[in-house]
């Protein structure tokens, strides 16, 4: 069994409000490509990974005028691909929602969110996902308000052979100092988000170690925008928000092998699976933002991880027409992981 995780960069711009495909040559949200090359290029990509499961990342939009799930089982009919069953669980406003295309023959997927749900006044007790979580975060004896701007996705799974696990989508928000200016307001800033990173982060382990104390087997998969050295501000707090999903001393770890092989040396060179064009600087910056973390149990079953990196994975570098669609359709990678369940 194969399941994924991929961000895709302006997905949502790629359709009508009525769900349909554009398939035009206008351009898109992405630089000198038009609406039907991306299109073209994001279907050659999900043929190439034939996942089971996939976990869309900045999937298409869903508000009042659109709905995520028609479009992209849409997507899939017109493109012929085997996970043609959309999922979404608490949408958001920022036209990037977290949604699941799967294989209805080989998975039965609902969405199955944890915890309680909260007024404005909050919890300090994990809860539900489209909450508020009340943390301490600059150890003040004052409790933030935090709330998601993208709600995790939360999914019950079971497989045709009748194995049952959970699976939990992530994006967690960026740390870029987007409208700041000057040093002192940019510095200011970035530590007030990457603070607010750190604090879902604290909160979505919480719910993992539920999970994991339950004996459940878990997987979290999606782009959590941080990774161990990313920014000079992480030296404040002492850990990314990567290393407090995986857990720490004493707890059930998660797992997986892209992270920990960043973690192992900050010399050593680390997996990427994100390539950004730095305009002042005309070059690119690569990061590893994207994930699929496991629990113990699932871990012990050897599964294999991969990212789709067309400079880095030899397989997709040897195949013109993948490696373009690769560069093509997204600013991110796809990851996968293979897995007998």
């Amino acid at each position: 069994m194969r399941l994924a995780t991929w961000n895709v960069e302006w997905f949502n711009s790629l359709f009508d409000d009525a769900g349909q495909l554009y398939m035009d040559d206008r351009w898109s949200a992405r630089r000198d490509i038009t609406r039907s090359q991306q299109s073209e290029a994001i279907a050659t990509v999900m043929t190439a990974l034939d996942p089971d499961g996939i976990m869309i990342i900045e999937a298409p939009d869903h508000n009042g005028r659109r709905a995520t799930v028609p479009a992209l089982e849409g997507f899939a009919v017109a493109f012929g691909l085997r996970a043609r069953r959309a999922l979404i669980g608490f949408p958001n406003d920022t036209q990037q929602e977290i949604a699941f295309l799967y294989d209805p023959d080989r998975l039965t997927v609902r969405h199955d969110p944890q915890g309680d749900p909260t007024g404005k006044k909050g919890s300090g007790a994990a809860p539900r996902f489209d909450g508020v979580f009340r943390i301490d975060l600059d150890i003040d004896a004052t409790e933030d308000l935090v709330r998601f701007s993208k709600p995790p996705l939360e999914l019950a799974i079971s497989t045709a052979k009748g194995f049952a696990f959970r699976v939990i989508g992530a994006h967690l928000k960026s740390k870029a100092p987007h409208g700041a200016t000057g040093r002192d307001e940019i510095m200011r800033l970035s530590i007030a988000n990457r603070r607010k990173q750190l604090a879902q982060a604290i909160w979505l382990r919480e719910r993992l170690t539920a999970h994991l104390e339950a004996g459940e087997p878990l997987i979290l998969m999606g782009d959590l925008n941080d990774g161990p050295g990313l920014d000079e501000y992480e030296h404040l707090f002492g850990r990314s928000s990567v290393e407090i999903i995986m857990g720490g001393e004493g707890e059930v770890p998660l797992t997986d092998p892209h992270a920990m092989q960043a973690l192992s040396s900050k010399l050593a060179a680390a997996p990427t699976s994100a390539r950004f064009l730095i305009g002042p600087q005309g070059r690119y910056l690569q990061a590893l933002l994207d994930y699929i973390l496991v629990s113990p149990d699932i871990a012990a079953r050897a599964p294999v991880w991969r990212i789709w990196h067309p400079f880095d994975d030899p397989a997709c570098w040897e195949k013109p027409e993948l490696r373009d669609a690769l560069l093509t359709a997204s600013d991110h990678f796809p990851v996968t992981i293979d897995i007998d369940l």
